[in-house]
């Protein structure tokens, strides 16, 4: 190195300056990298992370679908949903109940006040209306649930609480789904009632298993109000539509940081039902001017003083589909608004809320006690069973269509000195009958001796025992099964002869159900039967969706008929039970157009300490073309020409008028009303009082 300063310092200044270059192409080309880095979290990685970084800290919450509409056969909406504007409130917490619910009752003056002022009119509240809703005694919700004061707000309404919100603590305003039905009180055992999801979600084994739903859009959510009985259950996959979504960004602090996105709920599919609205109504109508009729009528024949419910099916004979299903009184379905009922509502209608026409359903009685004196719906078939037990006798080989049984009026079985005795109704005896002729009189003697009783002497045949043959009759004719209508709840009804073999004699068992105890159906079975009588052996499936359409009223699904089983008789066997039928005598079928098959039914039937006669009659038309069967059952409603054959005449001629017993509606059955609102958008039988009573003096007409 030399010694030179001068030398020295110039060189110290070379190397300075190299080391500040380098200085500046490292820091230089650091930049570079940083800027190219940027670049690329910009342009290339930029989007996925910011997409990472909204849904980290993306709020979802949930909007319930809206549920799809039902209507009749004629697109008539009985079950409908509206999008609508709900004002609830939740009660406020403070330092104990009672100034809880006293600033409760305060707010609820205040809200009437806002109600009258901006509400509609048609919907006015009072204070009480107010106060009743907001269910101080939680009778209905857990306190802190929030309390749905109003539905269908106005717009002013909406504008007042919204600008006035600090005014009115607890109250929300809520978009919501709200489920209505038609104020005429449509089939409303049939299509059923909503509760909350919450309310049945551990309960119902159908909404338990929603609980592990991964599809976000089929998640049930806990104030969602679902199906839980008739239709509006048995179709709630089809019903219900999809969730909708409304996400919006939340900073660390949890406050809104960006702007809502919604993804709107899909609205659940349509189903348009077999139910025609006018035949249904005018079947509703007549059970209850019908048991009005036979509580106060001065006929003996007649009067039925305890009859208090009555239940009609209506069915087509080819199709199955169900045209009318009443079970009364019944009740108004929009007392599950919100989705749970009041003590008060359940106390009035717990005795209609179930669908009569298959369940065991009792009139409106005050006490446990009192209710087990008289029957439910599900009664014995008494007399309108014969029809069938002639075809077992004739289908055993019992006896032909040319014999005859010389009818005493009386029959008796059993060991001498301890016999039974089987009597016609008031003790009547026929002479000389066939089976035709034991149908027409309603003959017990012939149904013990020529069938129930020989049934038994035979004894078991390929294994079978007598009653098991007996069995397998009545199942194949829907009696003691399922109809297979898909229903919730449905009963196959009581069977008993299988407990009066063990209690008493497979011989008792088999003569008493020949005419017609020791077995007990619902409506909808006989109704099932009567059809398949009709048809000479086909049973139907009940049918009571004819189509599911989408919200753009596509149709996506429709039901064709359905035959659920089949049995094989000769024309003769038909011919014989249908000369019978055809000969029936009947009240309330003067002046009817059509030639119609027919059986009443008396069937006695031993409540608490007294005896009950429920009135049971079957019938479908035209004779020669079978198009409607009809079944009607009135538990107390005495001798079934009186108590029910009147009914299914209103139900024929409803028919007849909306749709046609021939196929094309019977305008001259159409009254001035109905004819306006169109604008604007057989024979009677023999004469006689009816062959009922049973052994011993029960009635099984």
């Amino acid at each position: 190195m030399s010694d030179d300063p001068q030398k020295r310092e110039i060189e110290n200044r070379r190397r300075f300056s190299f080391r500040l270059n380098i200085f500046f192409f490292v820091v230089f080309a650091l930049f570079s990298v940083l800027i190219i880095r940027l670049a690329v979290l910009q342009f290339v990685e930029g989007p996925t992370l910011s997409q990472e970084g909204m849904r980290k800290y993306m709020k979802d919450n949930p909007l319930p679908p809206i549920r799809g509409n039902i209507y009749d056969a004629n697109g008539y909406p009985i079950a409908y949903s509206t999008s609508t504007q709900s004002l609830y409130y939740t009660i406020q917490p403070s330092t104990s109940q009672e100034k809880s619910l006293e600033m409760a009752k305060e707010a609820a003056v205040e809200i009437a006040e806002v109600f009258n002022e901006f509400g509609d009119p048609d919907k006015a509240m009072n204070v009480d209306d107010v106060i009743f809703q907001m269910d101080l005694e939680s009778r209905r919700d857990i306190i802190t649930t929030p309390r749905r004061i109003k539905s269908g707000l106005t717009n002013e309404e909406i504008a007042y609480f919204m600008e006035n919100r600090s005014a009115y603590q607890g109250i929300d305003i809520v978009e919501e789904s709200i489920r209505n039905y038609d104020e005429d009180t449509i089939a409303v055992q049939l299509v059923g009632y909503l509760k909350k999801f919450k309310g049945v979600r551990v309960d119902n084994e159908f909404y338990k298993g929603k609980l592990d739903e991964e599809d976000k859009t089929l998640q049930y959510l806990e104030e969602e109000e679902v199906g839980l009985d008739g239709l509006e259950f048995m179709y709630q996959d089809v019903l219900r539509g999809r969730n909708g979504l409304k996400s919006y960004p939340i900073n660390n602090l949890g406050m809104i940081s960006g702007p809502t996105q919604i993804t709107y709920p899909e609205k659940g599919s349509d189903l348009y039902l077999t139910i025609d609205k006018d035949v249904q109504l005018k079947t509703e109508q007549a059970i209850m001017d019908h048991l009005e009729t036979i509580r106060k009528s001065s006929n003996p024949y007649e009067r039925a003083e305890y009859a208090q419910t009555g239940f009609a099916v209506a069915m087509e004979v080819d199709t199955g589909k169900v045209v009318a299903m009443a079970s009364m009184p019944d009740y108004d379905p929009n007392i599950w608004a919100g989705g749970s009922i009041s003590p008060e509502d359940y106390k009035n209608f717990s005795h209609v809320l179930s669908n009569g026409t298959i369940r065991s359903v009792y009139g409106p009685y005050e006490t446990t006690e009192e209710r087990n004196r008289h029957p439910s719906s599900i009664v014995p078939s008494g007399s309108v069973i014969k029809p069938l037990t002639v075809l077992v006798g004739l289908n055993e080989g019992f006896f032909t269509p040319a014999t005859r049984y010389n009818d005493t009026g009386l029959f008796s079985y059993g060991k001498k000195g301890y016999e039974t005795y089987i009597r016609n109704s008031q003790f009547k005896s026929f002479g000389k009958i066939d089976g035709a002729n034991a149908i027409r009189y309603s003959s017990n003697t012939f149904m013990a001796a020529m069938i129930g009783d020989p049934l038994y002497m035979r004894g078991s045949v390929d294994g079978k025992s007598s009653v098991e043959i007996w069995d397998s009759y009545m199942k194949q004719f829907g009696l003691g099964v399922s109809t297979e209508s898909g229903l919730p709840g449905e009963s196959r009804g009581v069977i008993d002869y299988f407990k009066e073999a063990e209690r008493a004699s497979p011989q008792s068992a088999l003569i008493q159900a020949s005419f017609g105890q020791q077995g007990r159906y619902t409506a909808l079975q006989l109704v099932q039967y009567t059809a398949m009588l009709a048809n000479r052996g086909k049973r139907m499936k009940p049918q009571f969706v004819n189509e599911i359409r989408d919200t753009d009223g596509r149709v996506i699904q429709t039901f064709q008929p359905e035959v659920l089983n089949t049995v094989d008789y000769p024309d003769a066997f038909w011919k014989e039970i249908e000369d019978g039928m055809s000969q029936v005598s009947v009240k309330g079928f003067d002046g009817f157009q059509h030639s119609f098959m027919r059986k009443t039914g008396t069937s006695e039937q031993d409540v608490a300490k007294r005896r009950a006669n429920n009135a049971v009659f079957i019938a479908y038309a035209p004779a020669d073309k079978p198009k409607l069967a009809v079944a009607v059952v009135v538990p107390d409603g005495g001798y079934g020409t009186y108590g029910a054959a009147p009914i299914a005449r209103q139900i024929f001629d409803a028919y007849d008028a909306e749709i046609g017993l021939r196929g094309v509606p019977n305008e001259a059955l159409k009254s001035p009303a109905d004819l306006a609102l169109e604008g604007e958008g057989g024979q009677e039988g023999a004469a006689g009082e009816g062959q009922e009573q049973a052994r011993s003096g029960e009635a099984s007409e």
